[in-house]
Order: C-alpha cells, then structure tokens, then sequence
C-alpha cells in the first residue's frame, strides 16, 4: 500500500524510522542508477562505520533505535543540609548524565564511477539525522568540503525536517526539502531544488562526463519502492500527531491527510 502523502512521508521522520528507511532508499536510488546510466557508468553503494560522541537526548533523537546502556537513575534533591554535633553543613551531591555518549554510526552514500578505468564522477549523499545535529553535522561538513574541491560533481537530498540546513553562501529559498546539484565545473554555483511537504517529489538531474547528459533520478519512485517494499504502512501509527512538522497550518494537513489511510 502507498503512502497517503503526495511526497515526503513526515511520519517517517517523526516516529523514529527514518535510518531503516534511509538505508534502504540509498539502495534503491543506487539500482535505479544502474538502470538508466549509460553502458560505461556504474553506481555503487559507499559504506564506513564511525563513532560519535552524541549527549543522550541528541542520540535519541538522532539514532531512535540504539540503546543507551545507561540506567537512569532519579534525581535526588540538589540541596539537602545536614548539621552535625559542630553545626558543619554536608550537602548531597544532584546526580545528573555525563553529557556525551558513544554511538555506532553507519554511513552510506552513492559513487558514480567511470569504467573500465573506476574513474570517480559524482557522488550522491541522502542526508540522514546524524548529518544534521551535533558533532555529526560538523563531521559531515568537513567531508563536504573536501568533495567540494575535488573533481567530482555533488549531489545532496535533504527530506528531512528537523535540523541544521547544509550552509550555503545565500539563504536557502523558504521550503521544507530541498536537493542541491554541484557541478564541478560550475563552483561555486550551485543548483537547489526545494519542494514543500505538500508537494510530490522531483526527479533530479544527476550530472556525468562533459561528454554525457545527465541522468534523471525519480526521487517520487524510489521513495514509493522503499516504503513499499519496508512495510511502512504496518510501522507508522498515523493516529499520532506529525511532530516533525512545525508549521501548524502544515501539521494540521499532515493529519488530516494521515487520517484518510484509516477511512
């Protein structure tokens, strides 16, 4: 069964599926490449695993399904005196979370290379949580960067809600996703792509060789494959408010909207 949203599915985000469902449109993007990239192109998956220190609330949020192995324990009064025979006051320490936890990080992203010679030629980043908040965001940037100066022409999907926007020199245009499209040739021009979460999503030039056109990635059916084939309609509970959306005009359609799968 479909998605009842034209687009985005912002219940994805909000409920904590967001990284499953990551990996798995990653996939799906790289075997729809395949299928339409020229003879002499080959798309391949990119993976690392990596360790970030993330404060407990922020992993949560970040990464929903890991589990911090760290027992909460209550809170005692942070200020409790005791006088003794000599009238010495002795104060009970607050007990409260060290602020950073270490958290396993699977990365994935799209090469596009050149054969037979495996010459690199753009590569495809689908930004997830971690890539957005913290030290994940600064890793990610620094990354980002080094693409930037390389020979290699970027392409950067954001369909997610919550936080920091990749930062450009100009203010991004007022939207809830947006796809940027750095040709190596053109920096530090870039092009940005920006739908709402009303609006059904794009297809997306995906840029090659000088000699070669671009290829055209249909985001709307790649995110149609990977929730359908992960079973979103049995994960997502749509009775459950939006709480990625913040716009309330925007929330109100979400619901409204989620409300029809139930009908």
């Amino acid at each position: 069964m479909a998605s009842p949203f034209p687009g985005v599915d912002p219940y994805i985000e909000a409920q904590g599926l967001w990284e499953g469902f990551h990996a798995g449109f990653v996939t799906y993007c790289r075997d729809t490449l395949n299928d339409i990239l020229p003879e002499h192109y080959v798309a391949k998956v990119g993976e690392r695993l990596r360790l970030i220190d993330v404060g407990e609330t922020q992993a949560k949020s970040v990464v929903p399904d890991v589990h911090i192995a760290r027992e909460r324990r209550g809170c005692v009064s942070p200020l409790r005196a005791a006088r003794g025979r000599r009238g010495t006051i002795t104060l009970e320490p607050l007990r409260m979370s060290l602020p950073t936890t270490r958290t396993e990080i699977r990365e994935v992203w799209i090469e596009i290379r050149r054969v037979p010679g495996r010459i690199p030629v753009a590569v495809i980043e689908v930004l997830s949580p971690t890539n957005k908040t913290g030290e994940g965001f600064y890793e990610y940037n620094q990354k980002r960067r080094k693409r930037i100066e390389q020979n290699l022409h970027l392409v950067e999907i954001d369909l997610l809600l919550r936080g920091e926007r990749l930062p450009m020199d100009d203010p991004l245009p007022k939207a809830d996703y947006y796809a940027l499209i750095s040709r190596a040739e053109e920096r530090p021009q870039c092009s940005v792509y920006s739908w709402t979460v009303r609006d059904p999503l794009p297809s997306i030039p995906v840029p090659l060789s000088a000699a070669d056109p671009d290829v055209a990635l249909d985001l709307a059916s790649v995110f149609a494959t990977e929730y359908d084939r992960g079973r979103y309609t049995r994960r997502i509970d749509y009775s459950a408010p939006p709480t990625s959306i913040r716009n309330p005009s925007d929330r109100a359609w979400a619901q409204r909207t989620a409300r029809s799968r139930r009908r």
